[in-house]
């Protein structure tokens, strides 16, 4: 379990902090509007009204006892900015803050945030890819060449293995799991046999991956 404070409850805040109280972590929120901050009391143990581009309230929050520190603020960057510098000049282990475009990312960074997120970039290219092919279910872009796709097998290998199928030569992709459902098989053997509604977890380059989903 992770100690994570969570400044700015917009709703990019709001799903960050309840998906970590989801998974057990102790989550404090806190936001400047008191309207804001009351729709959460049932759901935060610890949920504070303030304004954390004041020094003062930011040392009153003992921030140090953080494992994480998101700066979740939403529409005002120089906010952003002024939250992330006192984060770090009070002792916070670990600052994430949320970025819109590059320029904001390399200034973040500059005046001390460990991590840059781009949610809203990261779920457009998320989405573009998924619906750059109707055979891509889901996809996470590892680096900038690789990434992990779900794809469904093609229809003629079913009931032959990945060993008969020597899809890593032929089709450049590694299978990192196979999935039936709900139903996980991580690092399949050569010897496993396809079945009806198999899924694959491939990694690889997306010109390959969408080589094979363009055959189904």
């Amino acid at each position: 379990m992770k100690s994570v404070l969570v400044i700015g409850m917009g709703r990019f805040g709001r799903h960050l902090a309840h998906k970590m109280s989801e998974l057990g972590n102790d989550v404090m929120v806190i936001d400047k509007d008191k309207h804001v901050v009351q729709q959460y009391l049932t759901s935060f143990a610890d949920a504070e009204i303030g304004d954390c581009t004041n020094a003062t309230v930011v040392e009153s929050l003992g921030v140090e006892n953080f494992d994480i520190c998101f700066v979740a603020i939403s529409d005002d960057f120089q906010s952003s900015l002024v939250v992330t510098s006192l984060l770090k000049e009070f002792g916070a282990k670990q600052v994430i803050s949320k970025a819109k475009r590059d320029i904001q990312a390399d200034l973040l960074k500059k005046i001390g945030a460990d991590e840059v997120v781009y949610p809203e970039r990261e779920m457009a290219e998320k989405l573009a890819v998924r619906c750059n092919s109707k055979n891509v279910f889901d996809y996470i872009e590892l680096t900038k060449e690789y990434s992990l796709y779900e794809i469904p097998i093609l229809p003629q290998w079913v009931g032959q293995t990945i060993g008969e199928l020597n899809i890593r030569r032929k089709f450049k992709i590694n299978i990192v799991a196979v999935k039936q459902e709900s139903d996980l098989k991580p690092l399949p053997s050569a010897d496993y046999a396809f079945l009806p509604g198999d899924h694959m977890l491939v990694l690889g380059k997306a010109v390959d991956v969408f080589k094979l989903t363009a055959k189904t």
